[in-house]
């Protein structure tokens, strides 16, 4: 008699619950992959401006956020990009290298990450319900069970790739988090990450719109927390940029604490004080009456001349008038702009989330809680964060293939049922 094939339930179809979905079909197991929204990876088809920054070639444990970071590090060992790519390739996706050892797919098209991925789940024989809301789970005796706007569903294995509460317009929600507290696991507090940045200042409205490069430091309490270097761009309601989203976690952190948060910007991080001095003395001629407002567009964007103006003091108003005293206020002016910030975009606005699912109640071998056998998680759903670049996409990926190795036989991440 044929031994009847295992039978799991996986709640999420974005990147993890995809991932997973594939490789546990193509290992023999009945798979069954509920999707609240009517299309599969939302948070994909956006991602990366719509290229699909799929992982990083560089990765480490450092570039990942926990209050478990020993979990994160069992989690990726073995795991590098090298697998990444051998899985992508097993379904037709080849990668290319970016910029600062990021990987994207070679046609530059997110859609072509979630077809594929789509593609490879219904060729292992998974079962896709879209539109399927799940509204709670229960585990009654050996079994799951999941009552949805479908029909309820059974099942004696449950993955949760469920996500985080960020990007609700493209499915994030806090359902996930509620199913893992039902069944006794609890939650590291959630901020936004990989956000935007409020501000009341009223001059930073009318610089909307203005991007250059620059350097932020975040400094809580007047304390310096930390420093990131990319672009900044200043919008209608505060700040944002590379940058601003590469250090949004930490200012998350601290406006939760109630802490006053204050960036200093540099809007010339291509020059050292002592350069920029120089460059500014060898500009000015002495018998020019150019108004210093316009001496200044020499060098810096219209718009945000007039809060340099403010905040230095200068005493000068032309070009003549200018001396090496006047200078270091335009100096220290462009290379430490204060601006304070009174809150994030939010999680509407945000990439990812902080926090989720406690990791010390999770197998980071398996992905399998610790509190309820057979009941594992991947992704975002739990309290892992990674730095922009494709490192949240990574710790999805890995976290899939290691729940797949638990869930179901082993098999090469590239044999498929139609093998």
């Amino acid at each position: 008699m044929q031994k009847k094939k295992d039978e799991m339930v996986i709640v999420g179809g974005g990147a993890a619950g995809l991932a997973a979905a594939v490789l546990c079909a193509r290992n023999g197991v009945n798979v069954t992959l509920l999707e609240q929204n009517d299309r599969l990876g939302k948070k994909i088809l956006v991602s990366g401006n719509g290229k699909c920054n799929i992982g990083n070639k560089t990765v480490s444990p450092e570039r990942f956020h926990s209050q478990n970071p020993a979990f994160v590090k069992t989690v990726l060992k073995g795991y590098d990009a090298k697998i990444i790519e051998i899985f992508f390739h097993s379904i037709g996706l080849e990668l290319v290298e970016g910029k600062e050892g990021k990987l994207f797919p070679m046609s530059m098209q997110a859609a072509s990450v979630v077809e594929l991925l789509e593609y490879a789940a219904l060729e292992a024989g998974v079962k896709i319900v879209r539109s399927c809301a799940v509204n709670r789970v229960d585990r009654v005796d050996n079994h799951f069970t999941l009552e949805t706007s479908q029909g309820t569903f059974n099942t004696e294995t449950l993955l949760l790739a469920s996500g985080s509460v960020a990007a609700p317009k493209l499915g994030g929600s806090s359902a996930g988090y509620a199913f893992a507290t039902r069944m006794g696991h609890t939650l590291v507090p959630r901020y936004p990450s990989l956000v935007q940045l409020v501000s009341e200042e009223r001059w930073v409205k009318q610089c909307a719109g203005v991007k250059l490069p620059g350097t932020a430091t975040l400094f809580a309490n007047g304390m310096q927390v930390t420093q990131k270097e990319g672009d900044l761009l200043f919008t209608p309601y505060g700040i944002s940029g590379l940058t601003i989203l590469d250090l949004s976690r930490e200012v998350s952190l601290h406006l939760a604490q109630f802490d006053y948060c204050e960036l200093s910007l540099d809007l010339m991080p291509r020059f050292t004080k002592e350069q920029l001095t120089n460059l500014l003395l060898g500009r000015v001629d002495a018998k020019s009456q150019k108004p210093l407002a316009l001496w200044l567009q020499g060098i810096l964007h219209k718009k945000l001349v007039p809060r340099i103006l403010e905040v230095s003091k200068v005493k000068a108003k032309t070009e003549s008038e200018l001396n090496r005293k006047e200078i270091g206020k335009l100096v220290y002016a462009l290379k430490h702009l204060k601006l304070s910030i009174s809150d994030t975009k939010g999680f509407e606005h945000a990439e990812v989330a902080t926090g989720g699912v406690n990791t010390a109640e999770v197998d980071p071998e398996t992905m399998m809680s610790k509190v309820v056998k057979n009941l594992y998680f991947a992704g975002e759903i739990l309290d892992v964060d990674g730095d922009r670049g494709g490192f949240n996409f990574h710790f999805a990926w890995v976290s899939a293939m290691r729940a797949a190795k638990a869930t179901s036989a082993p098999a090469s991440l590239g044999t498929s049922t139609s093998a």
